[in-house]
C-alpha cells in the first residue's frame, strides 16, 4: 500500500499525487479506452469527472472536468491510488 500525497497545481483542475513508491512504467491516459490494462488508471477512470491520468516516476497527475468537484474526487482517488499501489 502506497502512501499518497495530494497537492494543488497552477491548474484547478488538476491535482498532484506524490506516491511513496515508483511507477512501473508511464501512464498517460486522456480516455478510458488509453488506461486499459493498468488498473489504477481503468479505477480511475471509473469515477464519474477524471478526463485524464498521468503517471511517471513517483507521482500521478489527475484531471477532472471543470464542474467536477474535488471534495467529491479527492477521497476517492487517494484510495485508488493506496490500494492499487
Amino acid at each position: 500500500m502506497a502512501d499518497v500525497t495530494p497537492a494543488e497545481t497552477p491548474n484547478p483542475n488538476a491535482m498532484r499525487f506524490a506516491l511513496s513508491v515508483m511507477l512501473p512504467e508511464m501512464v498517460n491516459a486522456t480516455q478510458a479506452s488509453e488506461a486499459a490494462g493498468t488498473p489504477f488508471a481503468e479505477a480511475l477512470f471509473a469515477l464519474d469527472g477524471v478526463v485524464n491520468v498521468y503517471g511517471t516516476a513517483d507521482f500521478v497527475s489527475v484531471s477532472k472536468r471543470p464542474a467536477a468537484s474535488w471534495d467529491d474526487l479527492l477521497p476517492a482517488i487517494t484510495e485508488i491510488l493506496r490500494t492499487h499501489l
